[in-house]
């Protein structure tokens, strides 16, 4: 991805005011650790990515990013409540609870799923409000590009840390990562 001299001055606005909010939450969170920083480092990249694949102007990011930090929010919630609900239908399971159980726990699994489905619905009509319909396209295929660009990256273990740092090679887990339970709180976006 290269980006040009224009996309690089709508990034610095962008990423301020993407990280507004987190300097008021980084006061209330007891020094929770970030693990270096990589939620930060995160979202700074990928507000990049996204400034220069949805070639955004500084007029449009204004109104844009506000908007798609509160759509972030709703998300980061819905990723919570499927992440109990997922633990939840785990426990169960394992405890040999009844189907009964299972079957309400497992509805409450997929209706938790859907928040994310149904907050990009939501948000597809703000969007619109401040941007062309071309550009909100652009945002849905460049987070998608962006997923699987770390995805990629993950993959080829090219350096980039994680929340599990770099790759350990413990005793019987060669070479392998294992996926964190839960990543660690993020400043609210």
């Amino acid at each position: 991805m290269r980006m040009n001299f224009r996309n690089m001055l709508l990034v610095v606005p962008a990423v301020a005011l993407l990280l507004c909010p987190v300097c008021t939450d980084a006061q209330e969170k007891d020094k929770k650790d970030d693990n270096g920083g990589w939620h930060e480092r995160m979202k700074v990249e990928k507000i990049a990515f996204l400034t220069n694949e949805m070639d955004l102007t500084s007029a449009e990011a204004e109104k844009f990013w506000p908007i798609y930090n509160q759509a972030e929010a709703e998300k980061k919630e819905g990723f919570k409540s499927t992440f109990i609900t997922f633990e939840a239908l785990n426990k169960a399971i394992k405890e040999g609870k009844s189907d009964k159980e299972i079957v309400k726990l497992l509805e409450d699994y997929v209706a938790a799923q859907q928040i994310g489905t149904e907050v990009d619905k939501k948000y597809i009509e703000k969007y619109c409000e401040v941007l062309p319909a071309s550009k909100v396209a652009k945002l849905y295929l460049a987070e998608e590009g962006f997923r699987r660009q770390q995805i990629n990256r993950l993959g080829k273990n090219d350096g980039a840390q994680g929340p599990m740092g770099p790759m350990a090679n413990t005793k019987g887990n060669k070479g392998t990562r294992r996926a964190p339970a839960m990543p660690a709180e993020t400043p609210q976006n």
